[in-house]
């Protein structure tokens, strides 16, 4: 969507009142050109990079854009060239009519391309009538963390089939179906067991160890209660506490001593859905998944999951290892192994995702359109009402960063960068998020669209920059 690109350029702080003179259909505001990022990290780049630019609006006619190239330890040629071709440190990008955007093409030439490399384009004249020079003017290529760009995660539609990852600091997301796993095994020093809060699993201890004992008699009468949306707060007590503690997941730590550890009756929750709702609503559940019963034991520093349907009298049995630099380790019971799921535990800040809240009085409840930050990675956060103070997002800079208001909390962001409770399905303008990764840099991020064109949910789009 470029108008929601012109918006992350702040293309929009200057307002033009004074009618233009030229023949662009009586248009008042500037041709503006500016980059679509303003950075990537060079050492993650593939030999072969396209960096674009975006116009303010469908050119009318032809042009050109030059840009500047500034070079530290690095000599064009030699290790890198661009297309079009720099000369004397100069690049010269056609406008060509009808189009909404351009590009340069950057090509890694020496592998010797190190952390000490700089390089920067910067936009230093726009030939074309009325144009101006705003925005992301310039573009760097460096080993730091990302300066910030806008993002439009798949999150898959008003279904909301998916579960995204970003990582702020090197631009990356990670998309996975939230449907492809059921348990994550912890990999951290503690012994614990979450299950997928996307889907609205849920969990209730059974008073036995023996797996093969339990019948469907045996949980007839609670399976009423385990489970999400039930508008009973008794059910809380059967889902993952959603501030994402470790220490606060339904199945309890799994016990050195394996008498300790009982059976589990385990509602799959439901499969995603398929319908296509009206515009501005969501349809998020598809058919329940069914029922299991599973016991988790513990043997030296792996998880051993037990698992069968509740009428099986025999069950199966898989040893799950933890997952250095991870999370967790992800298990299947669609495919009865270990699935892929988050990237490593540094390599994200926020994934986007339907998630089980609890609902004061109501109990657990499922919420679209959620963001969490990654608390087990060390991802921290904070909200800014704009109501309440006077700076901007625009304005808002490290030297406003207050330390103390950083929450270890995964629903800081959650669903309150919206309003679904009325007919318009709207973002809050008045509401942007401070975010802090594990390696110490600290970004500014604003929600700019839920809806896509045609009034659709499961279309969120953000923009963020680094304070520090």
């Amino acid at each position: 969507m470029n108008s929601l690109k012109f918006i992350f350029f702040s293309l929009s702080l200057l307002v033009f009142t004074a009618c233009s003179n030229d023949d662009r259909n009586g248009s008042s505001e500037p041709f503006v050109v500016a980059f679509e990022n303003l950075s990537a990290n060079i050492a993650e780049l593939p030999n072969t990079t396209t960096i674009a630019l975006v116009y303010s609006e469908t050119a009318a006619q032809n042009g050109e854009v030059r840009l500047s190239l500034q070079t530290i330890n690095a000599t064009y040629g030699t290790d890198f060239t661009t297309e079009p071709a720099a000369v004397n440190n100069e690049i010269f990008i056609p406008i060509q009519q009808g189009t909404t955007g351009t590009s340069l093409i950057f090509n890694k030439v020496s592998a010797s391309i190190d952390e000490t490399v700089e390089i920067k384009f910067t936009i230093t004249q726009i030939d074309y009538p009325s144009s101006q020079i705003q925005g992301n003017t310039q573009f760097s290529l460096n080993s730091s963390a990302s300066l910030g760009r806008s993002f439009e995660p798949n999150v898959g539609g008003p279904n909301e089939g998916n579960q995204v990852y970003i990582d702020l600091s090197s631009e990356t997301e990670t998309v996975v179906a939230r449907d492809n796993w059921d348990l994550g095994f912890y990999s951290g020093n503690d012994f614990r067991v979450m299950i997928n809060g996307s889907i609205y699993m849920a969990a209730a201890q059974l008073q036995t160890t023996n797996i093969d004992a339990v019948t469907q008699s045996d949980v007839t009468d609670l399976q009423s209660q385990v489970a999400v949306g039930t508008f009973n707060p008794v059910n809380e007590a059967y889902v993952d506490a959603p501030d994402g503690a470790i220490g606060g997941t339904t199945i309890a730590a799994i016990s050195e001593n394996n008498d300790n550890n009982k059976v589990y009756l385990v509602n799959l929750g439901y499969e995603v859905g398929t319908e296509t709702p009206l515009p501005g609503s969501v349809a998020i559940t598809g058919d329940t998944r069914g029922w299991k019963k599973i016991r988790i034991l513990r043997n030296g520093t792996d998880y051993v999951l037990q698992y069968a349907n509740i009428g099986d009298t025999n069950h199966q049995e898989v040893t799950i290892s933890k997952s250095e630099g991870y999370n967790f380790t992800f298990f299947s019971f669609n495919t009865n192994t270990t699935v892929s799921v988050e990237p490593k535990a540094e390599n994200w800040d926020i994934n986007f995702t339907v998630f089980t809240n609890i609902i004061e009085f109501a109990g657990a409840y499922g919420f679209s359109d959620g963001v969490l930050n990654n608390r087990k990675g060390g991802v921290t956060a904070y909200l800014v009402n704009t109501n309440e103070t006077s700076v901007s997002y625009d304005d808002f800079t490290s030297q406003h960063v207050n330390a103390s208001n950083f929450e270890a909390d995964q629903r800081t962001i959650g669903s309150s960068w919206r309003d679904v409770m009325n007919e318009d399905k709207v973002i809050y303008d008045h509401i942007f998020y401070v975010i802090k990764d594990p390696n110490g840099n600290i970004y500014k991020l604003k929600f700019t669209a839920l809806l896509n064109d045609a009034g659709e949910r499961g279309y969120p789009e953000f923009k963020y920059n680094l304070l520090q």
